[in-house]
């Protein structure tokens, strides 16, 4: 529920004030910041909501894989656990959030974990795993308990920071001041008409550092997959008509680029991390009643809910799909991020004193 102007603005002063005071004592090291001898790569936004940090997190996992033994560290949003858990492919949303899940399920051998202390969860994760050379750290940007190698910011095209307000008067969960930690900023669900123009307006609003550098990207659905292969109908086609299902962040863009390709005949949107429940598979049987040719899209952060067999019905097993999404970079740039990133990695200080080459 949206809070009236006269009691947000109030409330949006006092937070700010709390969370300047809070940096500032970070920035007197009063408060501490701890520091690992390998590599630590954050990922994070300054506001509340989706900003494609997963897709992010994945094609890191998947780059850096090719040279390091990669370990990655969330928060764990909206579990129902406490504490530091190590996660295993048979974990579940409730126990590690979707997003971990999500990559645990896509990325198996890589070691997943969870804490709300981000600095002993790192500690833990490199007791459990020894082997780990390099921890992705999601969703941490404002913690400022760890101190990582290489930041990464995210900021959503839609919602630009600088035309935002802290909470709750706006969307804004950290000041905008401190995009000046980033390292690198990923401009985010760009349009596909993004042109130098709306480049120029998004780069000049930001005011970026030298030392800090700006790209662009979108989110790519992926190809249409079966969540449940065996039990699946057939293959969804250009046209067809679906049922769109999603408990995400913001769901306008998914919607809209299916409306693109397929026949949208009903829409049943959730809040974010929203826990599925016998009550919503009963709502799709209803819809498969009137729309009997209808297979259900979602997402696959959504998906990962849904995987336990006993709990989904086989007529949803059978119509239920899920699209994959993938960051893509504007301008070909996706080579020189991954470059620039890498030789952050490789060339700080303390990596090199320890591992001479």
């Amino acid at each position: 529920m949206k809070l009236p102007p006269l009691i947000s603005v109030p409330l949006s002063w006092l937070y700010g004030m709390v969370v300047h005071i809070r940096h500032k004592l970070f920035d007197l090291k009063i408060l501490r910041s701890e520091e690992f001898d390998i590599p630590v790569v954050c990922i994070g936004n300054l506001t509340v909501g989706g900003t494609g940090k997963t897709p992010v997190a994945e094609l890191l996992i998947e780059r850096f894989s090719e040279h390091y033994r990669v370990g990655v560290l969330s928060r764990g949003y909206r579990r129902k656990t406490k504490g530091f858990v190590l996660s295993t492919p048979a974990s579940s949303a409730r126990t590690i959030g979707d997003e971990p899940r999500q990559m645990k399920l896509k990325y198996p051998s890589v070691p997943v974990a969870v804490c709300e202390k981000r600095a002993e969860g790192i500690r833990l994760l490199r007791k459990a795993h020894p082997e780990i050379e390099l921890i992705i750290l999601d969703d941490a940007f404002q913690h400022r308990y760890v101190e990582p190698w290489v930041n990464i910011l995210l900021m959503d095209y839609n919602n630009p920071v600088y035309r935002d307000r802290l909470l709750p008067w706006g969307r804004l969960r950290d000041t905008r001041n401190q995009i000046h930690r980033a390292n690198f900023v990923l401009v985010t669900k760009c349009p596909d008409d993004l042109n130098p123009l709306d480049m120029r307006i998004v780069i000049n609003s930001l005011g970026l550092f030298p030392y800090q550098s700006l790209y662009f990207t979108r989110m790519r659905q992926g190809e249409i997959t079966p969540l449940f292969a065996d039990r699946a109908v057939g293959k969804v086609r250009e046209g067809d008509p679906v049922i769109a299902m999603s408990g995400i962040a913001n769901p306008v863009p998914l919607l809209e680029n299916l409306r693109k390709r397929f026949d949208v005949v009903a829409e049943l949107t959730f809040d974010d991390h929203h826990t599925y429940r016998l009550s919503d598979m009963r709502r799709l049987e209803a819809l498969f009643a009137a729309y009997p040719d209808a297979v259900v899209l979602t997402t696959e952060k959504d998906a990962v809910k849904l995987t336990n067999r006993k709990k989904v019905p086989e007529a949803v097993q059978q119509r239920l799909y899920y699209v994959p999404i993938h960051v893509s970079f504007v301008a070909d740039s996706e080579s020189e991020f991954l470059r620039q990133l890498e030789l952050y990695v490789r060339t700080n200080q303390k990596y090199s004193l320890l591992h001479p080459e």
